[in-house]
């Protein structure tokens, strides 16, 4: 079978892991308090099931990585937010809407354009110790930079678990091609150092993602998605000698697919957090003293629909006609 074949199909089962660890993450996500600890998240059978799902989905990765370079693998990983549009709907008890169809087709056929422009060749090149430590030192720089105190926390987190998962994506298949292709021995500190990168920023980015998902679904998973390819790529592109192939007119389409896949992930997006709210239970009776009831509706956040209390001023009380 032919190995880009093989690298395309491990990449889709993976995104199909990545996209139901995504859902549970969320699901998880919308029932954790904000305050909650790393311990409290580590007592949930909800998390562990998020975390074998990752690891499942990581292993298929990184066996799609021993066939396939970044360049083709990675720009797959957007599936997962394709995948998350239908069990995200089954798990919200409806059906995907027309403008996540828009969003669904327009990601396909920008992946499709990316895909007839990369590489093809099964990948050779690793990264040298010194160059797996830049990597290293300068995704941490990013990472705390997006991490610090300030507005849509959860779009930056969202930013940096996308950079340290494509990151980690990076350095294991340099970890995969130097075991495999037996270019050197098996124990050494380059492979040692690269390990342990690999599973700092594989952990990191699980928990950014989940610190992300308290916004949501929709938005913080389609940064992920778009980060992720683009951090993966450029160490690919920079360091790993990989190419496009076709020349100019591959450029071309290059650009014109990396266009529609955004555009799509923008809608898909955009169709997550505008899910139709639902109304709850009238006829509740204020307390003596509280004052004129507050206009509140019970909307989703996500394709998980789970309820949460937010504050509208541009709709009618519950129970109000």
């Amino acid at each position: 079978m032919n190995a880009t074949l093989i690298a395309v199909a491990l990449s889709l089962v993976s995104a199909a892991a990545y996209a139901s660890a995504a859902v549970a993450q969320a699901r998880l996500a919308g029932r954790t308090e904000p305050d909650a600890g790393v311990l409290r998240l580590l007592g949930r059978g909800a998390w562990w099931s998020a975390v074998a799902l990752n690891a499942g989905g990581a292993l298929l990765h990184v066996a799609a990585l021993k066939y396939g370079p970044l360049t083709l693998v990675q720009p797959l990983g957007a599936l997962t937010l394709v995948a998350a549009v239908p069990l995200g709907a089954r798990a919200a008890g409806r059906r995907v809407t027309r403008i996540e169809w828009r969003g669904t087709i327009l990601t396909l056929l920008g992946l499709g354009a990316l895909l007839m422009t990369a590489g093809a060749a099964a990948p050779h090149e690793t990264l040298s110790l010194p160059e797996a430590l830049a990597v290293g030192a300068g995704t941490m720089a990013v990472v705390a930079g997006l991490s610090r105190p300030g507005a849509r926390p959860g779009l930056r987190h969202a930013a940096a678990s996308g950079i340290t998962s494509g990151v980690a994506s990076a350095l294991t298949q340099t970890l995969t091609v130097s075991v495999t292709d037996h270019t050197g021995p098996l124990f050494s500190w380059r492979l040692v150092v690269v390990a342990l990168l690999v599973s700092a920023f594989a952990m990191s980015g699980l928990l950014l993602s989940q610190t992300a998902y308290r916004d949501g679904l929709g938005a913080p998973l389609a940064v992920v998605t778009l980060a992720n390819p683009v951090a993966a790529a450029a160490i690919g592109l920079a360091l790993l000698g990989e190419r496009l192939q076709g020349g100019t007119t591959s450029l071309l389409l290059a650009l014109l697919g990396t266009a529609a896949a955004v555009r799509g992930v923008i809608l898909l997006s955009r169709a997550q957090s505008e899910t139709p709210a639902v109304a709850g239970p009238a006829g509740a009776e204020p307390k003596p003293g509280a004052g004129p009831p507050s206009r509140v509706v019970i909307a989703s956040r996500g394709p998980l629909d789970q309820p949460t209390l937010r504050p509208d001023l541009g709709r009618a009380p519950v129970g109000g006609s």
